[in-house]
This record gives structure tokens, sequence and C-alpha cells, in this order.
């Protein structure tokens, strides 16, 4: 019986051996022939048969797995860019017999004390995602090999989706034209990154993609995933401010006390420790570094990394000494090699929005990698501006140099703003009223007008400003041993507001019904009404001398078109920046006990006078175009389309200076009558009756328009035309479902009135009596909008400029 016994364990042995070895040996079979990219997560590459196989021996360890767009589609409109990177996904890889399973775990929801059930029953409360399902090719030891060739060879960032969702036509994924570039695809300790050529297909019908394509049926890119070691042990999350002014990490903690918030802020910011950290002012352990893309040519290159470099003034301040680098990015260099920061220069078919956005460990706030995208095209539409403004082409203009000068004072700025992102910071759009306190504003160019000139040396600011460096203090700060830290931080922030330095950002300042009267986009100054007065000045004197001299020798002379619009419309920022003066209320991120004033609405007196600034916007003899100006402006030749860049036109062929007067008056009056700063108005002054009311503000509006004797010529029609932007806007305002009744009342009382004004008039009082018949069926024409003033695309981005 024993020897029976001994035998089974004898064969159970061999087998199982056998076994062991025939893994082995087919695991040395698949890798033989393969290139092995010896890495964080280690591949093979069969040439023969296009697989590339996947090894693993880190199960139920977490990492990062990011994926991103490394060659673009080309088009601003569609935000597929050179560049553009995901959020990390935190990762693990768990196995079940002969299936592995890529898990994402979900930060969103967790317990963060060191109690064990507790921290299983938070994070079995919500869903994981598993990414993809692998099968076990072979093994050796802990060794397994998987065929990860379907994963990584697939359209992993969604173009196809992407393309769909914006009608641009319908695409799939399509195999048989999609291939791994090995001569990107690399493989380091702490990171595995995979390129490959990613093609999809389907019928191209949208005029987006159509104008950027080759074949507008096969959309090819390039796309990037990386495998990513988690940030080694030793980061302190540092808690959000509300009035710091850092973007943030947040998540549900349930592990928090009753008698705590439930949710936790983390502030996203890179690592960065003293080498003494009892020194006020100590070289850091490793310092941040940034790589300019070398494709950006000279002189801009050296404006970029002039510009980004600023940011080291800030670290000083924060007591590091040479925390903040920057350099060229080397040739052999990946810019998507997840462990370098970089700012790349991107071409895309039309001028957009440029991007600094941050990877970072939803753990814990830390930044992994920043990375910018820079719209080449911008810096031709800061020319196109100042080419406006200067007439630099005739004897006696100057030349373009300053122009030029101008434009790389900008580039340097807007460095700067988006590095400053991929640092943690948001926006703060309060700055241009303290000093040029930011470089986290968005500056308008500041045009000095001496006499009959105009000067732009001072068009943009140099160098980090005093807010900047506070919220890098409060960030970055690395403070002694027995130190109170939030007693500390608290002081950072105390102190600035007590030197004026305080921080409103996005939701709060874009138009048109924001309501901080000092916080804006793209303006000047600490008093928006004298700025608007001011910038049209300026205007003015542009206007007067604008000609032949604003266009290079040799050009068509219709392009004076689109040299004329950021002329004609350069106001429309300090505009929408007056407007929020008109119902504002000033206000802070206040905590309890900080000193700060947590609200105040705007003086009565504040916002007559900016209501005043604001109608000399649509007066016809500010929105009439020069005739000297019309003379010279032919329709357009053949390849000089009309765009959306330049002026508005109902008249066929030729120029069409009443569409642009009627697009102009509809941004100040839509800002005037918009149904939230309506509201305000009419709160504000039951509150106190000194205030305007949103009656006496119509009254004022309708006053100028249609009570006003129209003046004769082009500036009569352009006073016809006003005075039915006003009729509209009313007639919009008083059936806007979503305005108060209040308000809704008041509108429509105005438009009664206007019965009377307008009895002669045989266009207004049809509309008036179709809107008496039945207000949600009266049809209204068509507004006549503006060229895009900020740059094209979507603006509710909050890592953009």
């Amino acid at each position: 019986m024993m020897r029976r016994v001994l035998l089974f364990c004898w064969l159970t042995a061999a087998m199982a051996g056998a076994q062991q070895n025939t893994s082995e040996n087919r695991f040395a079979a698949l890798t033989g022939p393969a290139h092995k990219l010896d890495g964080f997560q280690p591949l093979y590459w069969d040439e023969h048969s296009g697989k590339m196989w996947l090894e693993i021996d880190r199960f139920d360890q977490e990492f990062l797995y990011i994926t991103a767009l490394s060659a673009g589609v080309g088009s601003n409109d569609l935000g597929l860019d050179r560049g553009r990177m995901n959020e990390p996904k935190v990762v693990e890889f768990e196995r079940s017999g002969p299936r592995v399973l890529l898990v994402e775990n979900n930060y969103g929801y967790r317990a963060t004390s060191g109690d064990l059930p507790e921290k299983r029953a938070a994070a079995d409360s919500f869903a994981r995602s598993v990414l993809w399902g692998f099968e076990v090719a072979a093994e050796d030891g802990s060794r397994v090999l998987v065929d990860a060739t379907g994963f990584l060879l697939r359209d992993a960032v969604d173009v196809a989706d992407d393309l769909t969702r914006q009608k641009q036509g319908s695409f799939h994924f399509d195999p048989s034209r999609s291939a791994f570039d090995m001569s990107l695809t690399k493989a380091f300790p702490r990171n595995t990154e995979v390129e490959t050529t990613i093609t999809v297909t389907g019928h191209g019908e949208g005029k987006y993609l159509r104008e950027v394509t080759p074949t507008a049926d096969a959309v090819t890119v390039r796309e990037h995933q990386a495998f990513v070691a988690l940030p080694p042990p030793g980061y302190r999350p540092r808690l959000q401010d509300p009035r710091a002014g850092y973007f943030s990490v947040n998540f549900m903690d349930f592990s928090a006390p009753v008698d705590e918030p439930v949710v936790k802020r983390y502030i996203a910011r890179h690592r960065l420790e003293k080498k003494d950290p009892g020194a006020a002012l100590s070289d850091p352990i490793e310092p941040i570094i940034y790589y300019i893309d070398s494709g950006a040519p000279e002189p801009i290159r050296s404006a970029l990394q002039q510009g980004a470099g600023w940011w080291n003034q800030a670290f000083e301040a924060a007591g590091f000494r040479n925390a903040f680098q920057v350099k060229t990015l080397p040739p052999d260099i990946d810019p998507m090699d997840v462990r370098y920061n970089v700012v790349q220069w991107v071409h895309r078919s039309t001028r957009g929005w440029s991007y600094g956005n941050s990877l970072v460990d939803p753990r814990t706030g830390e930044i992994v990698k920043g990375i910018v995208t820079l719209g080449s095209l911008r810096a031709r539409q800061d020319f196109l501006i100042f080419q406006g403004l200067m007439a630099p082409y005739g004897e006696g203009g100057g030349g373009t140099s300053a122009l030029t000068d101008a434009v790389y004072a900008r580039l340097r700025q807007l460095a700067a703003h988006e590095v400053g992102h991929t640092l943690g910071l948001e926006h703060n759009f309060l700055a241009s009223t303290e000093g040029r306190a930011s470089v986290m504003d968005y500056p308008g160019p500041r045009v000095e007008l001496k006499g009959d000139s105009l000067d732009l040396s001072d068009a943009y600011a140099v160098g980090i400003g005093d807010w900047d460096k506070v919220s890098i203090r409060w960030g970055y700060s690395q403070f002694a041993e027995g130190t109170q830290e939030r007693a500390a931080l608290d002081k950072i922030l105390v102190d600035a507001a007590q030197r004026g330095l305080t921080f409103i950002t996005d939701a709060d300042s874009r138009p048109p019904g924001g309501a901080h009267p000092k916080s804006h986009l793209w303006d000047n100054g600490k008093n928006a009404t004298q700025e608007l007065k001011r910038v049209l000045r300026v205007r003015s004197v542009a206007l007067a001398r604008f000609g032949v001299n604003n266009i290079p020798p040799d050009a068509p002379m219709a392009t004076l078109d689109e040299v004329l619009v950021p002329l004609y419309f350069m106001h429309r920022y300090q505009t929408e920046a007056t407007a929020k003066v008109l119902g504002g209320n000033e206000y802070t991120y206040a905590l309890r006990g900080d000193g700060q004033k947590p609200t105040a609405i705007v003086s009565a007196a504040e916002q007559r006078a900016a209501l005043e600034a604001l109608l000399e916007t649509i007066r016809p003899a500010t929105l009439a175009i020069p005739e000297s100006i019309l003379q010279l402006i032919p329709p357009r030749p053949p390849g000089y389309m009309r765009t959306r860049e330049t002026f508005p036109n109902q008249t066929g062929v030729t120029f069409d200076p009443l569409a642009g007067a009627e697009a102009a008056a509809n941004l100040t009056v839509s800002l005037i009558l918009n149904p939230q700063r309506a509201a305000r108005l009419e709160e504000y002054h039951a509150r106190d009756s000194a205030n305007p009311s949103l009656r006496e503000v119509a009254d004022r509006l309708v006053a100028v328009t249609w009570e006003a004797n129209p003046p004769g010529g082009l500036q009569g029609e352009i006073a016809h035309a006003v005075r039915y932007v006003v009729l509209g806007q009313l007639v919009q305002l008083a059936t806007n479902e979503a305005a108060p009744m209040t308000v809704r009342a008041v509108a429509q009382e105005e438009i009664e009135r206007l019965k009377t004004e307008t009895r002669d008039d045989r266009f207004a009082v049809s509309l008036i009596a179709a809107f008496e018949r039945d207000p949600k069926q009266v049809q209204l024409p068509a507004e006549v909008q503006a060229p895009p003033g900020q740059p094209i695309g979507e603006d509710d981005n909050p890592w953009v400029q």
C-alpha cells in the first residue's frame, strides 16, 4: 500500500514538474523570437506575428495608466490636438485562474483611516471598472505572459467616438490600418511607454474634419499609452483653501468624523522638498524642470523659455533656490514621456485656446507631469490686433518691430500663464485691477495714447506678479519643524488680503451674467468704466488713421477687412467688464474670522456711471466706420474667401458696415439686459432704493435709442439698426422663462411703452403686435453675430487661455 502511495506522489510531482516545464518552455517559445523592452512593465515585440506580449509579475499592486494623443487632427474646433493627455487612472492587475483583469480603482470615494475593515467597507460600496481582460498564455514562476496586442492596438483615446459625437461622420477603429510605432515605444525602470499609429474610418461628412484631413473617410493619428509606477512615498497632501487659487482633487472621505465635512480636497501641486528644511532659502532635493518644444522657432522659443522661467521668482519667494528650471527639449526625448514636463508648440488650422494641463495622482493631488499646449496661430492673431492699431506699413510708420516685440512679450506672458496652470494654479481674473498682480489673469494689451500716437511698449507685464508669489508660497512652502502649518498658511493669505491681493476665478468672471465688478477677462485698469472710456478713445484714434498703411504692399485691399475686425471690436472685453459694474457685487471667498468683507453691492453712482459708458458704445457715432475706410475695401478676390474672422455680411459680395454695427450693438445690449443682471438690479433696488432698478436702466436704454432723434446718412441707418436690437433684446427678456417674473414684467412694460415710439415704424409695430398676440410665437430676426473675439472654441475649461 505504501509503495502505491509513494508511486502516486512521484507521478503527481512529475506531472506538475512537466507542466511547469511546459509552461516555462512555452514562455520561452513565445518570447524567444521577440524583441524585449525591459522596463516597468516588460514588453515583447514579435515583429513577424505583429503581437505585443506583456509580462506581468506585479499582481494586486497599483500603478498609473495614462492614454494620450501624440499626433493629432489639427482642428481647434475638434479639440484632438497633438499632445492631448487624459487624466491618469489608478489601476492594478488581478489574476483569477487563467484570466488577468486590469482593474481601475475608484478613488472618488474612500476611507483614509488606517483601519482596514473601514477602508474595505468604503471600497466595496462603490463600483470599480475593469478596463480589459487578458488570457494567460504562459507563465514562468511568478511571471505571467499575456497577449496585449488587442489592448494596446486600439483607439484608446476614443477618436472615433469623438468625431462621431461632434457630427463629423460615423467612424470606427480599423485594425487593418493600424500598427505599433516601435521607434517611440520604450521601457524604463518606472514607466513603459507604448506608441501606436491608429486609423479610424467611416464617412467623413463634417466641415471641420474635411478642412484638415487629406481623405476625410480615413483619419490617422498617433496614440500613446503609458504604464507608470506610483510616485514614491513621502509626499504630503495639502488641504485646499478656497482663497488660495489652486485646483484640487476632491473625494468623499467616509472615515471623516461626523462633525467634519465628508468631502475632502487636496490641492494639485508638484513634489518639492528642501535639501535643508531648516534654511530660509535652500536648494531643492530635486528641482521642477520644464522643457520647451524644440519645434517652436526662434525667437519664439526663447520668448517661451524666458516667460516660463519667471516662475523661479515665485519659488524663491517660497524659500527655494533654483527650484524651477526651463530647458529646451533634447531631440532624443519624447514629449509624451511621463517623466518630463513639457511646453508644446502646436499647430492648428485655426487659432484657438492654449492649455496648461497636469497629470495628477488622484490619490494625493501630486502632479506627475505638466504638459502645456500653445496654439501657434495665437501669435499671428496678436500681430493682427497690433497691425490694425498701428498702421505700420506706410512712410514713417515705424515698421513692424514694435508689433513683433509686443507679440513676443505676449508669448512670454502666455507661457508663464499656462505653466502656472500646470503648477496647480487657477485663473485669478481679479489680478488686472491690482497692478497686474498675476500672470494667471487674461491680459488685454495695454495700448497707451500719447497725443495722436499709440504706444505698445507696455502692452504686457514683465515677470511674475505679486499674487503669483503669494500663491506659490501658500502651495509650496516647506515650514521648519515645529511650525503650526495651518496657521502659517492662513497667515500668508490674510497678510496678502490686507495688501489688496485676493483671488476670484472663472465662474465668477466670465460673461455675460457675472457679478464681480473687478474680475474680468482681457481687461485692464482698476476702474472698468474709466478704462472703457480710454479704450474707446484709443479705438477712435486708430480708426481715424486706418487705411492702406495697415496692410503690407501688394496685399489685396480686401484684406483690410480682417485687419479691421479686431480694431472695430477692440472695446468688447472692456464693455463686458463695465457691464458687470451694473448690478455688481464686490465679494471675496472669505472664511469665517479672516477679516475679509464677504459682499458689497457696487455703489449706485458707480453703477450709473457704468451704464452711461455702456450707452456710449451703441451710439451711431461710435459704431459708424469712416467713409474713408469704406471706400478702400472691395469684394473678396478669388482664393480669399470670407471666414468667421471677417466682418458679418448681409449685402452679398460687398463690405457691410451695418452688419458690423448691429453685431457690436448686440454685444452691449445683451449684456445690459442679461437676465441674471436684470434680476440683481431688481433685488438691489428693493434692498436700497438708491440703487438703479431694471426699469431705470431700460428707460435709459430706450431714451438713447428709440427716443433720440436719429442723425442722417449712414449713422441714421445704424441708429435704426440699434433700435431693433434694443426691441429684440427686450422681447427676449420678456419671453425668457428662466428670468424672474418681476424681470419679465418690466421688459413687457417697456415693450408696451415702445408702442408709442414705434407708431411710424411698421416693422416694429408688427413685431410688437405679434408679441402681444402670443409672446412664445413671436419670430425675431436672427441676431447678427460678431466674429470671434476670444480664441475660437469652448472657453469653459479652467485650464485654458
